[in-house]
């Protein structure tokens, strides 16, 4: 017998949850019954759905305080407050780490690790009132090395002791987890690697076979959000199928037995 996570009544807000992973989270929180609520800088073509049902949407950079308050207050208004936040605004282009510059390598943390921070801080009192939690949405580059990726895996490493701190400040009232997401087959990893990367030689060498899925990363936020890990708090879950190979470890194995 299975096991069904029912979160009817939850008002969630995924950030960057218009596209990708994010997508994905809000359409398996949707599913779920949660009313769900996703921002981006722009306007999305289409909004995730779930259930019969269709996400919230409002422009906001996550970055930035007065947005963030507003779009806040705007569903504290609508819904009473908030139980559940999603922070998975993030991501990086490549960069070569010695020729990047002071400046972007600035904008890489300040939206992977201090706009999460922001949105928390901003979102405590609501949570609070509510018995909430929060899921930081982390990266398998975060433990491992990440050439051409040096801020962004610092600022997830960064997110994952974010993740432990607030977990002890905000309990007990409001539990503070993290997922650390390996390869998953988006829009975003096809730009990085090509477009056939995520079911070619990087997903080889994945224990169960294949990349995540967005909606992989989905289920693991509705079971952290749920009665079911209501004694989980400061924890990383790990939704990388069993480890990923490291993509220049992979690019090096090729380039070798390509050789005559």
């Amino acid at each position: 017998m299975g096991v069904e996570i029912d979160l009817s009544g939850r008002v969630a807000l995924v950030t960057g949850g218009t596209r990708g992973i994010g997508a994905g989270i809000a359409g398996v929180l949707l599913r779920a019954g949660a009313e769900v609520w996703v921002c981006s800088r722009t306007p999305p073509e289409r909004l995730p759905e779930g259930g019969g049902r269709r996400a919230e949407f409002r422009t906001a950079d996550v970055r930035d305080p007065e947005q963030v308050d507003r779009l806040i207050g705007e569903v504290a208004e609508r819904w009473g407050g908030l139980d559940l936040v999603v922070n998975n605004a993030g991501g990086a282009p490549p960069a070569d780490t010695t020729t990047a510059s002071p400046r972007f390598h600035a904008k890489i943390v300040e939206l992977n690790l201090l706009a999460p921070l922001l949105v928390c801080q901003r979102a405590w009192p609501g949570l609070r009132r509510r018995g909430g939690s929060v899921i930081m949405i982390s990266s398998a580059a975060a433990h491992r090395p990440a050439p051409t990726a040096a801020a962004y895996a610092a600022a997830k490493a960064g997110l994952e002791s974010l993740t432990r701190t607030l977990a002890l400040e905000f309990a007990p009232e409001v539990r503070v987890n993290a997922i650390a997401v390996g390869l998953a087959r988006t829009d975003g990893v096809a730009a990085r690697f090509g477009a056939a990367a995520a079911d070619s030689g990087f997903a080889r060498g994945i224990p169960l076979g294949r990349p995540a899925e967005a909606e992989d990363v989905g289920h693991a936020c509705a079971f952290l959000a749920s009665p079911l890990a209501e004694y989980l708090t400061g924890d990383v879950l790990a939704v990388h199928g069993g480890g990923e190979p490291h993509p220049h470890l992979t690019r090096l194995a090729a380039e070798s037995r390509a050789r005559p």
